[in-house]
């Protein structure tokens, strides 16, 4: 049998079940949910401080926070936002799965192929999908994994509507077309 780490892709299931065990674990170590926008958020906060001292005193987001007895601060969740970009590293050397390709091709069926345009309009999905992870008050994998998995009706409902609103989005983009150029 061959070594599961180079393969180019995972059982749905088993990656699955993998998370759901990462869940838990994360759960019963650290009392604490999987989630990553709120490591960005935090760090912000902090760099906030740091240009505008004083300003705990007069912003909402601080004064949240301390209702809570919390304050933004660099924890465990950055190791989450690293492991996630090491292990796709990883990843995609021991599968012999790593292309550079900057503009995908069903990006440059529609689009051209300007590599400026295709980075300037990942950074702004990007940067709305943060806007909506923090205004949900939680990400994909906050509402997504953590919360799903608690049976949140919250997250149940984002998970819906973030199903619905990335198809709409696809169709909005691609049309029915760009299901021919996959």
């Amino acid at each position: 049998m061959s070594n599961p780490l180079t393969w180019k892709s995972w059982s749905p299931f088993l990656v699955g079940a993998a998370i759901g065990v990462l869940s838990w674990f994360a759960f019963a170590t650290a009392d604490k949910p999987l989630g990553i926008t709120t490591a960005f958020e935090n760090t912000a906060a902090l760099i906030q401080k740091a240009v505008v001292p004083g300003v705990e005193q007069s912003n909402e987001f601080f004064a949240a926070k301390a209702e809570k007895g919390q304050s933004p601060k660099i924890d465990w969740e950055w190791m989450l936002v690293l492991g996630v970009f090491i292990g796709a590293f990883l990843s995609s050397l021991l599968s012999k799965d790593r292309t550079r390709e900057n503009v995908p091709p069903l990006w440059r069926w529609r689009f051209g192929d300007s590599t400026a345009k295709r980075f300037a309009a990942a950074f702004l999905g990007g940067a709305l999908m943060m806007f909506g992870a923090r205004v949900a008050q939680g990400c994909t994998s906050g509402h997504g994994i953590s919360g799903a998995l608690q049976l949140a009706v919250s997250s149940w409902t984002f998970v819906l509507v973030m199903f619905a609103v990335a198809v709409a989005t696809a169709f909005l983009l691609y049309g029915r077309e760009g299901a021919r150029h996959v």
